[in-house]
């Protein structure tokens, strides 16, 4: 059975808490996964940001809206039950319990008109229309999709500059990474080749106690597996193990399968990664917002 969107939640979580015993959010979650016959998979399926989980991001917002309507009250650290309200609601046996449903509730139409004035009330309005997602997915596949956007524009930009622009962003991206010391002295060793490739040995820390091979090349074409057996020679003939290859086209699968089964530890960068880093570590970027995402901490309101 697919993820059941938050609101398809809400009848059953009540339900589950009309015993008007106290209830864990965690007993919540593992009762519905099982409710809703959700796979293991399911179960562990992340958010883009992957710091939850999409299930159990659900029933919290779930939760979260039913709370507000008056049904279900928090009794401290992280536990709660039904209210008397929660319980007339289901003695009327209601087929759905939904947004629509709640705004029969004077508390929840109060909360709803606080919330609508900041600024994210174009985005639940969003939301409560598809009915799939919760405000925080939508902030978050909101994120990921501009995110996504982003890495394309600037991996264009990146094919259509010149060779010597490429190895300057090759360099600065690799020292801001945490490779080559200083922009400098990474300078002095990248970029020798000169026929819109790079090649040079570089530190792999600034006290220089390894290196890394690197190679980076502005095509257009897949890179195969021979442009990588080739790579792997001049590690030999460096007498290096490590080595870096980057381009602003694709590798074949034959290529990424050979890596597998070499000796040498080669880390294979392409386009869409390179322009993922430079977004991770700011080149070629800059902010235009910045949102902090705050939750309410339930524990700070336990009285002991």
């Amino acid at each position: 059975m697919a993820i059941p969107d938050y609101q398809t939640i809400m009848l059953p979580l009540l339900k589950f808490i009309s015993d008007q015993k106290e209830h864990h959010v965690r007993e919540m979650i593992d009762y519905l996964a099982g409710e809703f016959r959700l796979s293991d998979e399911e179960r562990r399926r992340l958010l883009p940001s992957g710091n939850d989980v999409i299930f159990d991001n659900k029933v919290k917002w779930a939760r979260l809206y039913i709370g507000k309507a008056g049904l279900l009250e928090p009794t401290g650290k992280g536990y709660w039950k039904i209210t008397k309200r929660g319980l007339q609601v289901l003695s009327q046996n209601p087929s759905r319990i939904d947004v629509k449903f709640l705004e029969q509730f004077l508390e929840y139409r109060e909360w709803r008109k606080t919330t609508s004035r900041e600024t994210k009330e174009e985005t639940t309005s969003k939301v409560e229309v598809v009915g799939e997602q919760t405000p925080g997915e939508a902030l978050e596949y909101g994120y990921q999709q501009m995110k996504n956007d982003l890495v394309q524009q600037l991996l264009t930009q990146v094919k259509n500059a010149s060779p010597k622009f490429f190895e300057k962003l090759v360099v600065e991206l690799l020292v801001k990474m945490g490779y080559g010391g200083s922009i400098r002295d990474a300078g002095k060793v990248v970029g020798a080749s000169g026929d819109e490739g790079i090649d040079g040995v570089i530190k792999e820390d600034r006290l220089g106690l390894d290196t890394i091979y690197v190679q980076a090349k502005k095509w257009t074409a897949t890179i195969g597996r021979p442009e990588l057996m080739k790579f792997v020679g001049a590690l030999k003939g460096q007498k290096a193990n490590k080595g870096v290859f980057i381009t602003t086209s694709k590798f074949s699968t034959d290529a990424t399968d050979y890596v597998t089964k070499i000796d040498s530890k080669v880390v294979l960068i392409d386009g869409e990664q390179l322009a993922e880093f430079m977004v991770d570590f700011h080149i070629g970027v800059s902010p235009v917002a910045t949102y902090e995402i705050q939750r309410l901490d339930s524990d700070y309101f336990a009285e002991e």
